[in-house]
């Protein structure tokens, strides 16, 4: 997999600056398409994928739902799948998330109903018995998970996608470049961090709050706290008014890109967001490079404001 320079990139020479940044960071999305099919084909990102893949994906009620009953779940599944999908085990005293749980069983072709249900029915139907009836959903029943913070046992795969190097003075400069980019950014203590595994966030608070509120949660390591910080300040320019789910990973491929390219100018290594993109389109790293002109302007807008 690629490894990102170590030593920061400089564009000081005022009439050959625009040629040189295009250039530039032209290459270095290259480089990050190319670190994204890396990415894919290694052995850490199969077995992430793997375990990934056993989680259910829960409709949009049941995820309001987890969320209201435990704001920082992240992955959640039932107390059997915990102990034979993941050799994991609930702990002792944690409470139950309660969900609806699809009940699907034979179902009358005209009522739609279950056959004891059929029976109590004023249906009449009974061109077929029930024995040949095709299985449907008839309703819904609570059902108990649990969190993966609830559970205790083998570890989880993880991608790990932080950036690292020396950040010096990267993070104060990078707040105050907020007021210059019409942005309200904090820094959120760990413990008070209430957006479950995300690093960061950024949020419109109400629509009388045009200012983009972005919030990071605070961390030992300064490189990747910056790189956070400039990911979610391209989630601040880039997609303001942006609402439809099916454009989130897309939203994430353009701001991480962009973390990437500002990181790496500013001599950090930034070289994991390939994992990061991975997760997020792991069948296109193309969408990188076919999006080179947003993720391009964004990145040098940020460069030039942090520069100034």
């Amino acid at each position: 997999m690629m490894t990102a320079s170590a030593s920061s990139v400089s564009f000081e020479e005022t009439d050959t600056r625009s040629d040189e940044m295009h250039s530039t960071i032209e290459q270095w999305i290259d480089e990050l398409v190319a670190g994204v099919d890396d990415a894919q084909a290694s052995n850490e990102f199969q077995d992430w994928l793997d375990v990934q893949s056993r989680f259910h994906d829960y409709s949009y009620r049941n995820t309001l739902l987890i969320k209201r009953q435990y704001p920082e779940a992240t992955r959640v599944a039932g107390y059997r799948t915990w102990q034979e999908e993941f050799d994991r085990h609930v702990k002792e005293g944690e409470s139950a998330i309660w969900i609806w749980a699809p009940i699907i069983t034979k179902q009358c072709p005209e009522c739609e109903n279950s056959p004891s249900y059929h029976e109590d029915s004023d249906c009449e139907y009974d061109e077929t018995p029930p024995e040949e009836w095709s299985k449907g959903l008839v309703g819904f029943n609570p059902a108990p998970v649990f969190d993966v913070s609830q559970t205790e046992g083998e570890p989880l795969p993880d991608l790990d996608t932080a950036a690292t190097g020396d950040a010096g003075n990267l993070v104060p400069r990078l707040l105050d470049m907020a007021d210059d980019l019409d942005v309200t950014v904090r820094i959120v203590p760990a413990d008070e961090w209430t957006h479950g595994e995300a690093k960061g966030v950024c949020e419109r608070l109400s629509p009388l709050n045009a200012q983009p509120v972005v919030e990071v949660r605070d961390r030992e390591n300064d490189a990747d706290l910056a790189r956070t910080l400039i990911h979610e300040y391209a989630h601040a320019l880039l997609h303001a008014g942006v609402t439809e789910t099916a454009e989130r990973s897309k939203r994430e491929v353009e701001a991480e890109s962009v973390a990437y390219i500002v990181g790496r100018y500013c001599g950090l290594d930034t070289s994991r967001s390939a994992f990061y993109l991975a997760a997020w389109e792991s069948d296109d790293p193309e969408v990188v490079r076919e999006r080179l002109d947003r993720i391009s302007r964004t990145a040098e807008e940020l460069i030039e404001t942090l520069d100034a």
